[in-house]
This record gives C-alpha cells, sequence and structure tokens, in this order.
C-alpha cells in the first residue's frame, strides 16, 4: 500500500471495563488504514497500535468475517453497522470513510443487550427467544421427497427471505424503543409460512412475544428503523404477519 493512499482518522470509542463500571469515550488516532481495509481490519491495525504502546486492545465481537454470522455488532456514527445499505460492520470497507474523518464507534444500546466490555455486548436474550419457540417440536417424520408437500413459491420465498435474518440485533440498536419485533417476526415467519411449521404457528408466536416482552425489549415504533439498518433487508411486513399469529394465538389459547 503506497503512503499517498494510507488514511489517518480520529476514533472516538465507547471504553467500559465490564456492565457494572460506568463507560466513557476515549479519543483515538489510528494511522496506515487503507480504503480496502473492512472496518474491523481497520479496528485490528488500532489495537496492533495500543498493544504494542502497551495499552489495553479494544474489545469487539465477530467471528466469520464474512457477513453471514451477526457477530460484528457495532454502531458507527449512529447507524448499525455503518452508513452502507444491507452491509454487516465486517464487510464495510473504509473506502467509505475519508482521510481524516472523525468516527464514532459504539456498543449496540439495549436493556436487553447490557454492555460485557468496551464493544462487546451479551445477546443471549436472542437465544432464550428461540429457544422459547423458534424451533418445530411436531413429529414430522423423515424427509419426504422432493416436492412431495406443495408448497406455493410465494410463500416458498418469503419463508427464505425471513430466513436470512442473521440475529445481529441491528433492528434492536436502530430502534428508540429497542423493540426485537423484526428479529422475532423473522423467525415466526420462517416457519409458520411452511407446512411443516404452520402446525404450531398461533402457539409459537405467543411464546415467543411474551418472552421477547419479559427480557426487556420495547414495543415496536412502527417507524421502520429496524428494517432500514437490517443487514439482509428483512422486511416489517413479518411484524404484521407474527401479529396475526399472536393475536389469533391469545383469543384461541393456543
Amino acid at each position: 500500500m503506497s503512503e499517498s493512499n494510507s488514511m489517518n482518522l480520529k476514533l472516538k470509542i465507547w471504553r467500559q471495563l465490564n456492565s457494572n463500571a460506568k463507560g466513557k469515550m476515549v479519543d483515538y488516532q489510528v494511522s496506515g488504514v487503507s480504503p480496502d481495509m473492512s472496518f474491523l481490519e481497520m479496528l485490528d491495525v488500532l489495537n496492533d497500535q495500543l498493544i504494542t504502546k502497551g495499552e489495553d486492545p479494544v474489545v469487539f465481537d465477530h467471528d466469520c468475517r464474512e457477513g453471514i454470522c451477526g457477530m460484528c455488532s457495532l454502531m458507527i456514527n449512529g447507524q448499525a453497522h455503518g452508513p452502507e445499505e444491507r452491509t454487516t460492520t465486517c464487510q464495510l470497507h473504509m473506502r467509505k470513510f475519508k482521510d481524516g474523518d472523525t468516527i464514532i464507534v459504539e456498543p449496540w444500546r439495549a436493556k436487553a443487550f447490557p454492555v460485557l466490555k468496551d464493544l462487546m455486548v451479551d445477546r443471549s436474550a436472542f437465544d432464550d427467544i428461540i429457544q422459547a419457540g423458534g424451533f418445530i417440536s411436531v413429529n414430522t417424520g423423515n424427509a419426504p421427497d422432493a416436492n412431495a408437500i406443495p408448497i406455493s413459491k410465494e410463500n416458498a420465498d418469503f419463508a427464505m427471505d425471513a430466513a436470512a435474518c442473521i440475529g445481529c440485533g441491528a433492528c434492536v440498536a436502530s430502534c428508540k424503543n429497542a423493540s426485537a419485533m423484526l428479529f422475532v417476526s423473522a423467525k415466526v415467519s420462517q416457519f409458520s409460512l411452511l407446512p411443516q411449521g404452520e402446525v404450531e404457528s398461533k402457539e409459537r408466536a405467543v411464546n415467543m412475544v411474551n418472552k421477547m416482552d419479559s427480557l426487556g425489549f420495547g414495543n415496536c415504533t412502527n417507524e421502520a428503523e429496524c428494517e432500514a439498518s437490517c443487514p439482509k433487508g428483512i422486511s416489517i411486513s413479518n411484524i404484521a404477519r407474527m401479529n396475526r399469529e399472536y393475536t389469533s394465538g391469545a383469543v384461541t389459547g393456543k
């Protein structure tokens, strides 16, 4: 990388020792950043520089770095996953920024996502919601032959779109009420739209929504910030479907 192409950036990063500690924004200067680096690679460069100086590196979550696991949950300049639409933080490239820019980096902000350290949050609340009903428990027998169970293309497409949710939590972080309804509705839809999952659709919706409420997530704002920030473009139409399933299940007791 030629020196003329490298970027120097000012970072304002949230540092917090643990869940009980009081956090604060800390300023850092990072140099030698290539426009072709991902945002996480840029943080790696910063951490290398901090370690060299004998300082504690910035803690942040990541795993696949391929945009499919949802671990790289960062609020960048007030936007979940940063300024590029339908992109996870690990797939956000530094060419979206300019030399000399100031970048503010924070963790997800939600009661149900407590900060563990620095930019890492505890998102196990999502696991609790899945355990409450995000599965099929009825006996569906052996795997059927292809096309043995008729499924309309429309429902199959909707189910696949909903199943694309990676559970990153951007919907929660971008909602002023910290609502998890887009996440929950995606998990409800991916099953209820298919014959195998339709049997338990109402019970599933009731159990998952009740668990979501008990964990401290807020109500939907109907402002669609969740859809706008979702790296997989999950539609808020799933929320309407979930509400119908929940209402029907609550009334019938199923």
